[in-house]
């Protein structure tokens, strides 16, 4: 399961780094759970939704240093390049945990530092 769930991740991210926000949200559950720690926590997939629309108006690339899979768990590190407040293209290092149920992302924990 732990590499199904990588794989899924991969499919995932490539769907974003195309700007395909939808090919991305059916990897998710509907109840979805995204916590961006000492930020802001998303709830359900229409938020996440929402999130994307404002946040990833330019597609971001993703540079993945490592994905560690344990279980029903996929750890993403890494770089990811996207646009600032201020327009410009910025990298930010990040630790993503995802929590997977039934073969979908159910929950994210995120620690992003903008680099």
């Amino acid at each position: 399961m732990s590499e199904t769930n990588k794989e899924t991740l991969i499919k995932a991210n490539a769907a974003i780094s195309a700007g395909d926000n939808e090919g991305f949200l059916v990897h998710c559950t509907d109840d979805t759970e995204w916590v961006f720690v000492g930020d802001r926590t998303l709830h359900g997939k229409e938020a996440v939704r929402q999130w994307m629309e404002t946040t990833y108006v330019e597609p971001p690339t993703f540079m993945v240093d490592n994905l560690i899979a344990e279980g029903d768990f996929v750890t993403a590190l890494g770089i990811i390049s996207l646009e600032d407040e201020n327009g410009q293209i910025a990298d930010y290092q990040y630790c993503d945990v995802w929590q997977f149920r039934d073969g979908k992302m159910a929950a994210l924990k995120a620690f992003v530092i903008k680099a």
